[in-house]
């Protein structure tokens, strides 16, 4: 039973006092006094009907305190209330909180309930809320079909539709402008293959909208292949191939997992992709450590709460004064993961070559016919002049790129790790079903001298295949760093398509008992040591002749490396001995891929020939100064002191 009371009772206290002691008492209802027949009224009646500032004012005062207006018995009795009804979580949409907070601000409460996407509950839910007596609505439709449930709500109670459910006059937040936005930010910026990451919800329909909308507007194609719901194994290769180039998410999570899933792949953004996605305005749950910022449109949620809830206010309480639809302004929260496409980026190093794990046995003295040797000191590293080479030129700097084959094993994770530490790209490693990963064991003497030998595994397998089939990573390489501990077949496929992708080639030929013309004529420099030398090239007596017969033989330039002796370098136009750096040995093994990783690299940064020979030969020096390859190889920030000291 409600009760009601007459103000003319308490006519000696003030106004906001009598509802305080009102409220107080439990009291639902109040019928205000105002001068008629009570001697003690609250209310000018004279002035509530000459001035609408003073009707506004005493109502404002009245909801406040949420109390009810008395009011005939066939009058509906306003209840101060606004029912939500809502078909989907929203752990992260602020949308109701906006509802909620604009509702309080005007005094009005609120009555919230959700269907999760069920008719079955969403109809019991719209049953509850018109018990409930509610003012007015903000309904979710659950479905296409709910609409059918509009009849069960009163028709004086006014109704405001949000959502793809809702019908023709359903209000919505701007996804569809955001889509279009985000496409927009992509082909300013020169794209033209530009993905969707798409989640199906609330916002499916009006996201796809925009995006297609902004294509078609820049007369860019657009096919169902260029919508991913699921982050399938397919996107890291079209991103290789350069087939996508930006990505537009239409949900930040999405975006989050999609950063996850290239990372390990060490596809950067936005240097090989760039990425743009929609964000709520509440802090979102970043499921990962080390989340990449990502370049954002932040939706504002709550003022579209806020929106929703003052235009059904305005109706309620019979509002004339127009309400404009909802609009938001968009812009990029940072520039994080956007830039051009990759095509325009900067050159990277591209290396072909052998993956191994190497094992290094500390002996005596190395081994020789007929004797053995023991040791108590063993070590193990990633290997081969492949990875040594790109970790070498990663180490300096640089992108990097590998190509090569590993096994399915303990050794492939090994390897993997080694080049995620150091940033290098490795698109191109295949796992080989049924090989091992190659496998170097270096006996290494007291005198830094060493003796290797090498167990090819999966690096015998990898054919010229493998590298046409990677053609992609070829594109805008600066250097291509081969070695012949691979197929010689797939090192000449490699120089062929070097060449033909606009990439300098410099070859190592290591491994192997000669060197075909197909190869050598494709060599913008051949880095081989005196001992490669001799098998390679069996023209000529002397190192000068023999480097001469190489040239004739369409080499771009040779360079031969001499250990304790420095390194020759051999052109069209130069010719020119270079000293050794002055170091004492340790282990000279990696000495040769730290002279080419150093050589590639500053080619790459503009240095001549002679002084990228020159920081090269101070390199190499610096990797035979302690065991193990990968340990001692030279960073840049060493190497650049050296050059700026010898430019002095």
């Amino acid at each position: 039973m409600r009760f009601c009371l007459n103000t003319d009772c308490l006519g000696y206290m003030p106004f906001e006092e009598m509802l305080d002691t009102v409220a107080a008492l439990g009291y639902e209802s109040i019928e205000i006094a105002c001068g008629n027949w009570s001697k003690a009224p609250h209310i000018d009646l004279d002035a509530m009907l000459a001035s609408e500032e003073t009707r506004k004012k005493v109502l404002t005062i009245v909801k406040e305190y949420h109390y009810k207006p008395y009011a005939s018995a066939s009058q509906r009795t306003r209840s101060y209330t606004i029912g939500v009804l809502l078909r989907s979580p929203i752990s992260f949409d602020s949308t109701l909180d906006g509802i909620i907070q604009a509702a309080q601000n005007a005094g009005y409460a609120t009555d919230a309930y959700n269907s999760y996407s069920d008719p079955e509950r969403e109809l019991k839910n719209i049953a509850a809320i018109c018990g409930r007596n509610v003012d007015g609505v903000i309904w979710e439709p659950a479905t296409p079909d709910s609409l059918a449930y509009a009849s069960q709500f009163p028709e004086s109670t006014p109704l405001l539709t949000i959502g793809p459910n809702g019908g023709d006059q359903s209000l919505l937040l701007p996804y569809k402008e955001a889509a279009y936005k985000l496409t927009s930010e992509l082909i300013e910026r020169g794209h033209q293959h530009i993905a969707c990451l798409m989640t199906k919800g609330r916002r499916t329909q009006d996201f796809l909208e925009g995006f297609r909308s902004c294509l078609f507007d820049h007369q860019l194609p657009y096919s169902d292949d260029l919508v991913y719901y699921d982050l399938n194994d397919s996107l890291p290769g079209k991103i290789g191939s350069r087939d996508i180039t930006g990505f537009v998410s239409s949900h930040y999570r999405r975006a989050l997992e999609f950063t996850q899933m290239i990372s390990p792949l060490h596809y950067r953004l936005p240097e090989d992709a760039s990425l743009v996605s929609i964000k709520n305005d509440t802090a979102e749950a970043l499921a990962y450590p080390g989340n990449t910022e990502i370049s954002t449109y932040t939706i504002r949620n709550s003022d579209f709460g806020a929106y929703l809830c003052e235009k059904l206010i305005a109706q309620i309480e019979h509002d004339k004064e127009q309400h404009p639809s909802f609009v938001q302004d968009f812009h990029l929260d940072n520039t994080s993961t956007i830039a051009a496409p990759p095509t325009s980026a900067i050159k990277h190093v591209l290396v072909v070559g052998s993956i191994n794990i190497d094992h290094y046995l500390s002996v005596p003295r190395l081994p020789h016919i007929g004797g053995t040797v023991s040791t108590k000191s063993a070590a193990r590293y990633p290997g081969g002049k492949g990875v040594n080479q790109a970790i070498g030129a990663a180490k300096l700097g640089h992108r990097v790129t590998l190509i090569g084959n590993v096994g399915v094993d303990n050794g492939s994770d090994y390897i993997f790790k080694a080049m995620e530490q150091h940033g290098v790209n490795t698109a191109g490693v295949r796992r080989c079903a049924g090989e091992d990963t190659g496998s170097s064991f270096i006996f290494l003497a007291p005198n830094g001298e060493s003796v290797i030998a090498i167990l090819s595994g999966a690096n015998a397998s990898l054919t010229p295949d493998d590298i046409t089939s990677n053609e992609r990573l070829f594109d805008n390489a600066g250097y291509c760093l081969i070695q012949t501990e691979i197929p010689l077949e797939s090192a000449k496929v490699t120089a062929i398509t070097a060449r033909r992708h606009h990439a300098k080639t410099i070859i190592k030929p290591s491994s192997c008992d000669y060197l075909p013309d197909s190869i050598v004529a494709n060599a913008d420099i051949l880095v081989p040591n005196e001992h490669e030398l001799a098998i390679i090239e069996t023209e000529g007596k002397t190192m000068e002749d023999k480097a001469a017969h190489l040239l004739e033989r369409g080499a771009g330039c040779v360079i031969v490396t001499q250990g304790e002796h420095g390194c020759y370098l051999r052109g069209q136009n130069v010719e020119c001995h270079y000293p050794a750096a002055d170091f004492t040995p340790v282990d000279s093994t990696g000495a040769g891929d730290a002279f080419i990783s150093a050589l590639a690299s500053y080619l790459m940064y503009g240095y001549t020939v002679r002084q990228a020979v020159e920081i090269a030969t101070y390199a190499a020096g610096y990797s035979i100064t302690r065991k193990g390859v990968i340990p001692s190889l030279i960073d840049r920030l060493s190497l650049d002191a050296y050059v700026h000291h010898s430019e002095q």
